[in-house]
């Protein structure tokens, strides 16, 4: 039960505020807190201002990068067609990709358990989005965290009307063009220009595919934003599985920084370096108090170690009262290491990474399926010969049109190709067709005779196939 005696009020607050048994976000009424951050300052603040320059940079461009005629990447989900790095992948390299997923999933486990949430604080896409361009922004329109707690408090007066429906169509905007580049990664920039330049009744669905990718990121950015981080991402929560007593994260030292006391110019030794300036949850994004350890909001932005710093400085105290560190390292000044549990993860990362390069080596250019036409028996053609209808569906990966023959091999025989003497596949494209095997009677010595098919563009082989010979045994 709280005291209410008025000498044990303030130590009462100062507990209450310090416990970890709430969700920053939310009061004692279940509705949500909005999280007015201050504007950082500091080393670190300034380092993630230049990486986010780098990623601007690198998500407005790479859309525009082709190589040998194919964007450098192109995640196409509804034409089931990807590219990466140059190399197209279809339906049929979804092992590949299914390995390529495994091994990045590991390697997530690898980093986290190193590096903790480094990834989420300065390079993830919402939250450098959000703190390093849409922040900015309301800071522009808005002003500071104070003003903009003061103008929420605010009736509807003209200045706020004008501020508040500013930022709005600013945050829009801004969102319309991001989903315009997000698009461009999907259907690529050359489709990307003709629903922008074509007329409208020609690129419904493109068109209501952007104004619906425009109102999610403005829903995000504008509304739900830490709640990104907080509620919908999985990977807050599995950090909890991933992290150990070793991993890197953004920690406070205990050790040095209790107990907290107000600064004063006459020292107390009875009193730790933490200042209770709460400057540290001012400049938190998530709303949290990183003085309570790590906490699953947490995205290690790095924003408290600035403000934290600055006060040192200000004080005369030593830097570093919140820092990169690991667990251990706090608790008895273990320094950060390469444990055996990143080692078994790397080992097996490793593993992976082999097998997923050799089969990006082995990959093969032309992949073609092949059956026999369903429905269809054996043909006799003449006295002395039987034939089967073959389908045959080819994709080509490569960036020229490739005519294909067919050819038995170690049999007697010949391929009749449907409609020509060849079937040609566009790059980049798939291609069908039909062709004929023909086989003397003396040849066919059961009911079904395996025979090999040998694929070739020009002179050059570049597949063999194993199919299935339907004819008939004379008693």
């Amino acid at each position: 039960m709280a005291s209410t005696d008025p000498d044990t009020k303030k130590s009462v607050k100062e507990e209450d505020v310090s416990f970890r048994d709430r969700l920053a976000t939310v009061d004692d009424t279940g509705k949500r807190k909005w999280i007015f951050a201050q504007k950082p300052k500091g080393k670190f603040y300034r380092a993630r201002t230049i990486c986010s320059w780098f990623f601007f940079l690198l998500f407005i461009g790479l859309p525009f990068v082709y190589v040998n005629g194919r964007p450098l990447f192109l995640f196409n989900f509804p034409g089931a067609r990807f590219i990466l790095f140059g190399k197209i992948f279809w339906p049929q390299d979804f092992f590949i990709l299914g390995l390529g997923m495994v091994s990045f999933i590991i390697f997530i486990i690898l980093f986290t358990a190193a590096f903790g949430r480094l990834f989420c604080g300065w390079v993830c896409p919402q939250t450098i989005f959000m703190e390093m361009f849409f922040r900015k922004v309301e800071y522009l329109i808005e002003g500071s965290a104070a003003e903009q707690k003061l103008l929420a408090g605010e009736g509807w007066t003209t200045k706020k009307i004008m501020k508040k429906g500013t930022k709005h169509i600013v945050f829009f905007l801004l969102s319309f063009i991001i989903a315009n580049i997000f698009l461009a990664y999907i259907i690529g920039v050359k489709e990307l220009y003709k629903i922008i330049t074509e007329p409208v009744s020609e690129h419904i669905v493109g068109l209501f595919s952007l104004m619906l990718f425009s109102g999610i990121f403005y829903a995000v950015y504008a509304y739900f934003r830490e709640q990104a981080c907080t509620v919908v991402c999985p990977y807050g929560r599995l950090q909890s599985v991933l992290l150990d007593k070793n991993s890197m994260i953004v920690a406070y030292d205990y050790k040095r920084g209790e107990p907290r006391g107000k600064y004063s110019k006459v020292a107390k030794v009875d009193l730790g370096d933490c200042l209770a300036c709460f400057q540290c949850v001012k400049v938190c994004p998530t709303g949290i108090d990183i003085r309570n350890g790590t906490q699953m909001e947490c995205v290690g932005c790095t924003a408290c170690i600035d403000a934290c710093d600055t006060m040192m400085e200000k004080t005369n105290r030593p830097t570093g009262l919140i820092r990169y560190a690991s667990d251990n390292g706090i608790e008895t000044g273990e320094k950060l290491h390469y444990s055996t549990r990143m080692k078994l993860y790397s080992l097996l990362l490793g593993i992976l990474v082999m097998i997923l390069a050799t089969m990006l080596m082995t990959r093969k250019d032309v992949d073609a399926t092949l059956m026999r036409t369903p429905g269809m028996l054996y043909q006799e053609r003449g006295k002395d010969t039987l034939t089967n209808l073959y389908d045959v569906k080819v994709v080509n990966k490569t960036y020229k049109d490739v005519p294909l023959t067919f050819k038995l091999e170690g049999t007697n025989g010949h391929v009749e190709i449907v409609g020509g003497n060849h079937i040609l596949v566009h790059k980049d494209g798939q291609g069908a067709g039909s062709f004929f095997i023909a086989l003397p009677k003396s040849d066919v010595k059961k009911r079904t005779t395996v025979i090999r098919i040998s694929m070739y563009n020009g002179d050059e082989k570049i597949d063999e196939m194993e199919t299935k010979f339907l004819g008939f045994v004379d008693e």
